[in-house]
């Protein structure tokens, strides 16, 4: 089948000629013909599976007659971030190159003025994240009533960012006579009770079961220990393994913060690297992805911000430095690569903390992960890390697990936990015989006390605070003595 079978404009034909085109995908060969019969479009299909056009061409191809009035566009695309929006504004500046249809794009970091000033001229076409379409709209600057096509694009993926309730509420704006084509790469039931409200008798489409991944990547896992000093530095070994075959490679992340020690670590180590994440702002995040497709990125360290629908159609490697909390997000990631058939890898570092998110992973995409190496033993840290870099690291993992999570002192990061077994019940025995001093504010309970680990001057040639103290035995004969100020100190 060719896109000349499908019933789409002259002009779309063209456009999609141009652009290189030749054969359509299996989603958008399954879409467009229902499409443009002005049917409701259900679309289940993995990611990189072309869903983008399937939409824009039978929209451009419905669009060409008539024009829209001020402030009343005649459709309306919704997408989860702004990365998203900004790649389907960019399609329909390749597929509407013989169209003089208006696009707005609707996303935070633009101003609103640039924004409004599109809208009043009049917008065949509004692309948009849900919650600048709001702020648009309940200011008056915006109308809905003229919208003849409606596209919510990765669903999933705005249920994660509690975006259903905007959903919801944008569709009781909407004609009821619209038509609407609603894509998501897995059906979660909160998303099938949406679908079941708001699409009238649609045509299902499916171009491969849903949460299933990519036949062409192949992956793997890979054991890797809990400190977060010798985690990175197995990623780097990894790296290495694969330098041979690796072309550029985008390297997820649970947390922002994550991001930016692993973008500070892998450049210190001579790694072409650069973040993405939540706290940068528009401009710098478009700007680092066009560095990444162009080549002069090599890795790009994301959280999952990135990892939903981005158009890089050449990523020949996804690691996971984490796994994902959430086990659909797995999906979304490495379907980075492998994308339009081409051969993918995906890895993924599994450390003994991580084993129920595996567990729920493989029961999602209904497959069993081969281990790259050897297999892990629940509860156990890769073999020989123990000797090498356990008791190095453990006193480092602490702080930098405080810092990255936000625990500790003022929950800014600040504190570093101590390591031993011991020192909780020492920090107790000195509790029990302190002076009591009043505190500031409400009353802290003992549970929330956490021991402080002593400055480097004062632990001598760096022992261990229950090494210069001795056993808990020892710890014992300070019930009748001057409790020593240290352990006073880390009780407050």
């Amino acid at each position: 089948m060719s896109f000349d079978d499908l019933g789409l404009s002259p002009r779309v034909l063209d456009a999609v000629k141009e652009a290189g085109f030749t054969e359509p995908t299996a989603i958008q060969a399954q879409a467009i013909p229902p499409a443009l019969e002005g049917r409701d479009v259900l679309g289940l299909a993995q990611t990189g599976s072309g869903k983008t056009a399937a939409f824009t061409l039978p929209m451009l191809t419905l669009l060409e007659r008539g024009r829209a009035r001020a402030r009343m566009p005649r459709a309306l695309i919704l997408e989860p971030t702004r990365e998203l929006a900004a790649q389907v504004y960019d399609a329909f500046e390749t597929f509407g190159k013989n169209h003089k249809m208006t696009v707005a794009l609707l996303i935070g970091g633009i101003s609103f003025a640039e924004q409004e000033r599109k809208i009043d001229r009049g917008a065949d076409v509004v692309i948009a994240t849900p919650g600048r379409l709001m702020d648009h709209f309940k200011n008056g600057k915006l109308l809905l009533n003229g919208i003849q096509i409606f596209v919510i694009d990765e669903a999933d993926r705005m249920l994660d960012m509690g975006f259903i309730p905007d959903i919801e509420e944008i569709c009781k704006m909407l004609p009821v006579t619209r038509q609407t084509l609603f894509f998501s790469a897995t059906m979660p039931p909160e998303i099938q009770r949406l679908t079941s409200t708001f699409l009238q008798n649609p045509h299902r489409v499916e171009a491969a079961p849903p949460s299933s991944t990519a036949s062409s990547i192949v992956q793997r896992l890979v054991h890797a220990p809990s400190d977060p000093s010798a985690k990175r530095a197995w990623l780097r070994d990894l790296l290495q393994a694969q330098a041979e075959t690796i072309n550029n490679a985008i390297i997820f992340s649970n947390r922002k913060d994550t991001v930016k020690i692993l973008e500070k670590s892998m450049r210190k180590h001579g790694y072409n690297a650069a973040a993405l994440h939540g706290d940068m702002d528009q401009h710098s995040r478009l700007q680092t992805l066009d560095k990444f497709r162009s080549g002069e990125i090599t890795f790009l360290i994301a959280s999952d911000v990135a990892a939903r629908g981005l158009d890089i159609p050449a990523v020949s490697h996804v690691f996971n430095y984490d796994v994902p909390i959430h086990a659909e997000d797995y999906v979304h990631r490495i379907g980075r690569t492998g994308r339009a058939g081409r051969e993918g890898f995906a890895f993924m570092l599994v450390t003994r903390h991580e084993t129920k998110q595996l567990t729920a992973i493989q029961k999602l995409i209904r497959k069993e992960i081969e281990w790259e190496g050897p297999e892990m033993i629940e509860g156990s840290e890769p073999a020989g890390f123990e000797q090498t870099g356990e008791r190095r690291g453990k006193r480092r993992h602490n702080a930098q697990e405080a810092r990255e999570t936000g625990k500790g002192r003022g929950g800014k990061g600040k504190s570093r936990r101590d390591d031993h077994e011991s020192s909780e019940t020492v920090v107790e025995l000195a509790a029990q015989h302190a002076p009591e001093k009043p505190t500031k504010g409400a009353q802290r309970k003992t549970d929330d006390v956490q021991p402080r680990e002593e400055p480097r001057s004062r632990r001598g040639n760096g022992r261990h605070r229950d090494h210069e103290i001795g056993s808990i035995e020892g710890a014992l004969s300070f019930q009748h003595q001057e409790i020593p100020a240290f352990l006073l100190r880390s009780v407050r």
